[in-house]
């Protein structure tokens, strides 16, 4: 029996982390568990899905239950590395925590899950059902990770599935929020802008549809998610400031609802569009990315088993909380019944995406622990 203690746990992790798997690359961090499950004689597979990205799976046990466990493999990139006090991609640990890009968002979940997963094989479980691993490439940008895995039917015989993303800290979350990521194309006419009546300046419509679109969105009634949040987050127009532009760009961002979900959003775009290119504007519309909202009930049995499993290493009540983010689920968990026992649950402070991100030493030990309790029971119960 070769369990994987906290001193090489975190050695794992530290390996992880200085794989700089920035929305790319993520094939060698499937390499490097592949490798690592074999040691302990586990198989794992790698699934390409382009250039140097891929997918990897891996199961311990047989038969029914099915439990799904997911971890995405790509972080964002590291930002102003000038901001950080230490190197991103070196794991350090100063007064108990963990710093490095990642940490949060999310490889000590990954990590957690993997180890979580060779313990409970060491110790010879599960006796019964199966545990499988579905470690995503892109989670970051576009899911194409998680989309891959649903279209090849890694969900149809799962009876839970569980995301290590952190939601709250030692929170859970058995909902979160769709997202469209969508990008606005407008074309003009350039021409000097001494004589803009013989052109068409494509920056106007675009700004003017954008304003009365996010006018409109802060008018939707909040559902039991929160409300719509309709982003505009890049805009880009024009060469130099004497030409009017003849072409613009928009890229936004829209956080949706059951009760607004993303069909509705983009209607009403559509109808937006329509009611301006009458008006003589040239504007288009293309779907990025669209992930519905996910909704299962707040006491479904994975969510159960959470709160009755965390709240000792929480010290409290595991709280139950919308996730305002997206997570794989948004392809993991599609078309599931409202009682699928589904939860996002994983080890983070709240600092991803932000520079000097970091994790409680201890956080990243317990969840360890928290998840070879929460496999064990799901699969007995």
């Amino acid at each position: 029996m070769r369990t994987i203690e906290d001193d090489a746990a975190l050695k794992i992790l530290a390996d992880v982390i200085k794989i700089p798997s920035v929305n790319d690359h993520e094939l060698t961090v499937a390499k490097y568990l592949q490798d690592l499950l074999a040691k302990y004689d586990i198989s794992a597979k790698i699934h390409p899905i382009t250039g140097d990205r891929a997918n990897l799976v891996a199961e311990i046990g047989h038969g029914q239950p099915v439990l799904a466990v997911s971890g995405h493999m790509d972080v964002v990139a590291a930002g102003d590395l000038a901001a950080w006090d230490t190197d991103p991609f070196t794991l350090v640990e100063k007064s108990g925590q963990l710093f490095g890009r990642g940490v949060t968002d999310m490889k000590a979940g990954l990590v957690a899950l993997v180890v979580a997963m060779i313990n409970i094989q060491q110790q010879g479980g599960p006796k019964h059902g199966t545990i499988r691993l579905l470690a995503t490439m892109g989670e970051e940008v576009g899911e194409a990770g998680s989309a891959a895995f649903y279209q090849q039917g890694a969900m149809q015989d799962a009876a839970g599935l569980l995301i290590a993303e952190p939601s709250t800290v030692y929170g859970t979350a058995a909902e979160q929020k769709g997202s469209c990521d969508l990008k606005l194309t407008s074309k003009g006419k350039a021409v000097h802008s001494s004589t803009p009546e013989r052109g068409y300046n494509a920056l106007v419509p675009l700004i003017k549809l954008l304003n009365e679109a996010n006018d409109y969105f802060e008018t939707i009634p909040a559902g039991e998610m929160g409300p719509v949040r309709f982003n505009i987050d890049v805009l880009n127009g024009g060469d130099q400031v004497n030409s009017l532009p003849d072409l613009a760009t928009a890229l936004v961002n829209v956080r949706t609802i059951p009760e607004y979900d993303n069909d509705q959003v983009t209607q009403k775009l559509a109808d937006l569009i329509a009611a301006y290119n009458q008006q003589g504007a040239d504007i288009k519309m293309t779907a990025i990315m669209n992930e519905s909202p996910i909704a299962t009930t707040a006491d479904n049995r994975l969510v159960k088993l959470v709160q009755a499993i965390g709240k000792p290493y929480a010290g409290r009540d595991v709280v139950v909380a919308s996730s305002p983010g997206i997570t794989d689920a948004s392809n993991l968990a599609k078309r599931q019944p409202a009682d699928f026992p589904f939860a996002v649950y994983g080890p983070g402070n709240m600092t991803q995406h932000q520079v000097n991100e970091s994790l409680p030493k201890q956080m990243f030990y317990d969840f360890i622990a928290i998840y070879q309790q929460l496999f064990t029971r799901f699969l007995a119960e």
